[in-house]
């Protein structure tokens, strides 16, 4: 599993913009061939500021599969133009992970920190 990381600066003045085009752009991913699950964070301190995490099988299933796809070009559409300066994206792997779900004895199954939804616990939203 690969971890893509985006660091997202949006133009200020334009957040509730991007949120919503970030809502209709992640019914794309989410089609994708390797594409796990994503999160996006707004931060606290920058409320222009947003990391974006998306869990891909492999590298090159983002790096080709999804840059290469004619769907990256109505992701483009929807949310480039909101990025000031263009996003910083980096690929991590996992070296070690814990939750709280092993501390407290609940399932996986119980506790999904990973939503492909915004705000809900259903399914990936268009």
């Amino acid at each position: 599993m690969i971890l893509e990381v985006a660091t997202l600066n949006v133009k200020i003045g334009q957040e509730s913009q991007f949120e919503a085009a970030f809502d209709r752009a992640q019914g794309i991913i989410c089609t994708m061939k390797g594409y796990i699950a994503h999160q996006l964070q707004k931060c606290v301190e920058h409320p222009n500021r947003y990391m974006l995490f998306i869990q891909w099988e492999t590298l090159e299933d983002h790096t080709q599969g999804f840059r290469g796809s004619p769907a990256y070009q109505d992701w483009k559409r929807l949310l480039h133009h909101f990025y000031d300066p263009f996003p910083n994206v980096e690929h991590y792997e996992k070296v070690y992970s814990s939750s709280s779900s092993e501390l407290s004895g609940s399932t996986a199954e119980e506790e999904k920190p990973w939503r492909s939804s915004r705000n809900s616990g259903s399914g990936p939203t268009t």
